[in-house]
């Protein structure tokens, strides 16, 4: 049953959350929602954050450094701002087969599973705003899902931006093969935020806000600080969609994405390589032949690492643009489709991350 949601803490006094079914019987998926801090887009603009494969919306778009979230930055811009955990992360339900052993069953959280539910809360959110459609800022892992759903479901779609987005990689070792669920720890996600950091470079992240962030990673799941080390059960399915990208086999086709997407990754990235930005550029550029295509406008930039404040803007631009800009930087036009432009930009600023 769809209803207000009263049993999750809030990250922000005017933030509301929602309780929506899922494409699993029985099972519900969490929402949280906050409206736009000043006077808002008309007609409304609705962006939903689709997370990665390791933490949920709450550590990832809703999550103060220093007093200020991506998610804020969205607000500020006046765009009606949502986050989704998917099943068995955040606030969502788990799936049932989390409480059994891992090796019995195979990786949970699949891409082609996880884009019904993304379906799920991208329908509920286009209602409660009457809008026929809305945006997507989707991270890592997170953007083979939202790249799925855009190719099932494209008429519920406005725009989208990929922040270190997974591409096709031809394959260089033998296939992994995951159990059902891991356990990740607080080294591994500190592992992860440092990996790509060169080592003549001040970290990215602190220890102070690494600390801070991640007490509030142990909290969700309440078994965590039970293990040895402390460690969050999490599905597979995430890390499985990526070793297979990587073994050449990508969960959706680019090319039957049709909407306007900035693709953005950090310099450092090497999870997000310039090949692999280029391969999706590539891929996406192309639209569906047929009478109901329309051209995609795609832009990508390369960024530094070093702060936040510049880079949680600027998906909040390209989601407020009517079309795509040719101001400021270096902009390569496709002869055959010209309202796709490839963005070269300098070193500017980003946040960086675990997936």
């Amino acid at each position: 049953m769809t209803g207000f949601s009263t049993d999750s803490p809030k990250l922000d006094p005017r933030e509301v959350h929602f309780r929506v079914p899922g494409p699993h019987r029985g099972l519900s998926l969490f929402l949280r929602y906050l409206a736009p801090n000043r006077e808002a887009i008309s007609p409304p603009k609705p962006v939903l954050y689709v997370h990665g494969g390791t933490f949920p919306s709450a550590l990832s778009i809703a999550h103060r450094f220093d007093g200020r979230s991506w998610r804020d930055e969205l607000c500020h811009a006046g765009f009606h701002t949502w986050g989704l955990d998917f099943h068995g992360f955040g606030d969502s339900d788990p799936y049932p087969e989390m409480a059994g052993p891992a090796e019995a069953i195979p990786p949970l959280g699949r891409a082609a599973d996880c884009s019904r539910q993304l379906e799920n809360a991208v329908r509920f959110i286009a209602d409660y705003h009457r809008a026929p459609c809305i945006s997507l800022v989707a991270h890592s892992w997170g953007t083979i899902v939202a790249g799925e759903f855009a190719g099932r479901c494209p008429q519920l779609i406005d725009r989208m931006v990929f922040f270190g987005p997974i591409a096709r990689r031809d394959p260089r070792r033998e296939r992994q093969s995951l159990a059902g669920w891991r356990l990740i720890s607080l080294q591994d996600q500190w592992d992860r935020f440092t990996a790509d950091v060169p080592s003549d470079e001040p970290p990215v992240l602190s220890r102070e806000h690494f600390n801070e962030w991640g007490e509030r990673y142990l909290d969700t799941d309440a078994d965590s600080r039970e293990r040895s080390p402390a460690a969050v059960k999490t599905p597979s399915g995430a890390f499985q969609d990526i070793f297979d990208a990587w073994a050449g086999e990508l969960a959706y086709d680019p090319a039957r994405v049709l909407h306007p997407v900035a693709i953005i990754r950090g310099e450092w990235d090497g999870i997000c390589s310039d090949a692999d930005a280029r391969w999706l550029f590539e891929g996406c550029r192309t639209p569906h032949c047929g009478a109901t295509s329309r051209s995609a406008a795609l832009r990508t930039s390369c960024i530094s690492s070093k702060t936040v404040s510049r880079s949680i803007a600027r998906p909040s631009v390209f989601l407020a643009e009517a079309t795509v800009s040719s101001t400021g930087g270096r902009h390569e036009r496709c002869r055959s489709h010209p309202r796709i432009r490839l963005r070269h930009e300098p070193r500017s600023p980003v946040a960086g991350g675990a997936r």
